[in-house]
């Protein structure tokens, strides 16, 4: 079955979280600290736990209204989690087959669980669809039982008359027929109930503390019930599952066979880790077995079978310990061990993962959702929270719920409207698109970065007009990239230029110069690409609008800002922004002026002195000068 929809009411700090759409795949919640997430996701576990688990009034009620609400109603009998299943084709046919075609009409199913444990499956049954399904094959003339309570009227007239052979084996076929669809259930709802219970996926939770220890007690744990053990020693026996140890393999008294199965598992976690972990692909798993004797309580000594996990480096030549690994590394390969006792098993599973990689890369972030797109999602849905950017595929978004603590009265809400959510919440959001964005819009061949938007302007709309006048302009090769200042220039060279082709074109004596210069030192950035606009006038201190002649700029300043500026007015040889605020004292927004050169292009463009366009065409020409040859 799949998981539609889940609603969560008055656990933890979730009042009610209203009725929160689960994608078919994977639905990431994404949210601050303490909103709310892990209170979602555990609730949805104790509906149907893999791991074992139940409600507790005290520790899960709210608890600022459990006095209240205790007054008003039987909190044992309240259901705190409540969800919406749909029927797969597979499911469906299971239970026609048993209790006869058009059986449920409808393929949603729901359950719920109260505070006391008890779970309630909601459904429709079509009786008569049963009736017929017992009856298939037995003439029965003119009656037509609808019920199971008049097909059993039917079947006791049937034994009336014990010398009607004919009649007493129809009562017989229909008697088999009734108890092999029924088996044990005292009747036919509690019978659909008990298939539609084997086919509940249940929930394999697992958090962040859910580490494998690096020393594994191998006797202890296969003799300890399954259920009394801790969530990191259940992780543990998935692991000794996965070696074999349920057959012996591990203690097996034969050194050859128990070395093999070993290094079988080893190997194979090695693989499974090496095609997720692009970390370290110098890294592989050494399983090994030691003995330890201990005394007893009693005064006797016992001999302990250990599993110990190492890592083999092979990139350092060392092995070290599983306990002395990154918290990472230590966290995912726990993770592998722990859904390995799931991966292949033909039960029903739906998997919750709370805060999964907290302690991973973000390149191991990006791995690690492969993994679940590739590996649990292909046959399992999951479910997963997270504050990390890295965590949240801007290509994925319909899969994102938001998470937001609304305060006591409200509580935690989920929701899907990003229209109703505080910038706090929003904010992995807006950084996985912003990373998404920075990667996707930036993967020309050539880039030239610049300081802003009106550089991007003047450079595009006089590249253009020189080009139609036959005369040179911006190779079409180039991607213009305005960074946002030009403090943000170097910063965006360290992170993206030894990925990108990149010519960085800035004003003269800006801040971020020096920085530059050291980035071109470190091998990071070409040192003839990096183009100052003083160099291309042959002066100390020049910005973009320098490019122009005054005359042209002032035309742009007067027609932005209402004004009738006149060059004679402008004093000194510094760049023409700051004589122009040195005279009226105030600063001005740059950009106004590129605005009104791109909204009135046709108009302005023609009128541009010949210097103007001279100093643009020798400015373009150093730019272009840093390319390589077309090939």
């Amino acid at each position: 079955m799949k998981l539609l929809s889940v609603e969560v009411e008055n656990f933890k700090n979730v009042v009610k979280s209203g009725e929160v759409a689960v994608d078919p795949a994977v639905t990431c919640l994404v949210g601050k600290n303490e909103s709310g997430k892990t209170a979602f996701l555990s609730a949805l576990r104790l509906l149907n736990p893999a791991q074992g688990g139940d409600f507790s009034i005290p520790e899960h009620y709210p608890a600022w209204l459990e006095k209240r609400h205790r007054r008003e109603m039987d909190l044992d009998t309240f259901c705190p989690i409540k969800a919406t299943f749909q029927l797969e084709p597979s499911d469906k046919k299971k239970l026609e087959d048993r209790f006869g075609k058009g059986i449920l009409p409808s393929d949603t199913i729901g359950l719920r669980r109260q505070y006391n444990g008890e779970r309630r499956f909601s459904y429709t049954t079509v009786e008569k669809a049963a009736v017929e399904h017992v009856c298939q094959g037995v003439s029965l003339g003119s009656e037509r039982p609808a019920t199971m309570g008049g097909l059993a009227a039917i079947i006791a007239k049937l034994k009336t008359n014990a010398e009607d052979t004919d009649a007493v084996a129809r009562a017989t076929a229909l008697e088999e027929a009734r108890s092999k669809m029924l088996g044990k259930a005292d009747g036919l709802p509690s019978a659909v109930v008990g298939v539609v219970d084997k086919l509940t996926p249940k929930f394999f939770y697992y958090a962040d503390y859910s580490t494998l220890p690096g020393t594994i007690k191998i006797r202890e744990l296969l003799k300890a019930d399954p259920a009394s053990l801790s969530v990191n020693d259940q992780t543990a026996r998935s692991l000794l599952e996965m070696a074999g140890a349920e057959d012996d393999y591990l203690l097996n008294p034969d050194y050859e066979l128990r070395k093999r199965e070993l290094q079988n598992v080893a190997n194979d976690l090695t693989q499974q880790i090496l095609d997720y972990w692009s970390t370290n692909t110098e890294i592989r798993v050494e399983l090994d077995i030691t003995q330890r004797t201990e005394r007893r309580n009693d005064g006797q000594h016992a001999v302990l079978d250990e599993l110990k996990i190492r890592l083999w480096d092979n990139r350092h030549f060392l092995s070290l310990p599983f306990d002395e690994r990154s918290s990472g590394f230590k966290w995912f390969f726990s993770f592998l061990a722990a859904f390995s006792a799931y991966e292949y098993s033909g039960a029903p599973i739906i998997i919750l993962l709370d805060e999964p990689g907290l302690g991973l890369h973000a390149r191991a972030q990006k791995d690690f959702l492969r993994f679940i797109d590739e590996r649990l999602a292909v046959k399992r849905q999951v479910i997963f929270t997270t504050h990390s950017p890295f965590m949240v595929q801007p290509d994925h978004l319909q899969r994102v719920r938001l998470v937001e603590d609304k305060g006591r009265e409200t509580g935690s809400v989920v929701s899907a409207d990003v229209l109703a959510t505080d910038p706090d919440t929003l904010f992995p959001l807006q950084g996985a698109l912003g990373y998404d964005l920075a990667q996707h819009l930036l993967v020309a061949p050539h880039n030239l970065v610049v300081e802003g938007t009106s550089d991007f302007t003047y450079l595009t709309l006089l590249s253009r007009h020189l080009i139609e006048k036959g005369r040179e302009g911006l190779d079409d090769r180039w991607s213009i990239v305005p960074v946002g200042g030009a403090d943000m220039v170097p910063t965006f060279v360290a992170l993206l230029g030894n990925h990108l082709e990149v010519t960085v074109l800035v004003d003269s004596q800006k801040a971020g110069h020096q920085r530059l210069e050291r980035l071109a030192d470190a091998g990071l950035l070409k040192r003839n690409r990096i183009i100052t606009v003083g160099q291309v006038l042959s002066r100390k201190l020049a910005d973009i609008e320098d490019v122009f002649a005054v005359e042209d700029f002032l035309t742009l300043y007067n027609v932005a800002f209402g004004r009738r500026l006149a060059a004679n007015k402008l004093t000194g040889t510094d760049p023409v922004l700051a004589r122009i605020e040195r005279h009226t004292g105030e600063k001005f927004d740059h950009g106004k002026p590129a605005d009104i050169l791109l909204r009135r292009r046709d108009e302005l463009l023609p009128k541009l002195a010949t210097d103007t366009l001279d100093r643009f065409e020798r400015l373009f020409k150093a730019i272009n000068a840093t390319l390589p040859p077309p090939s």
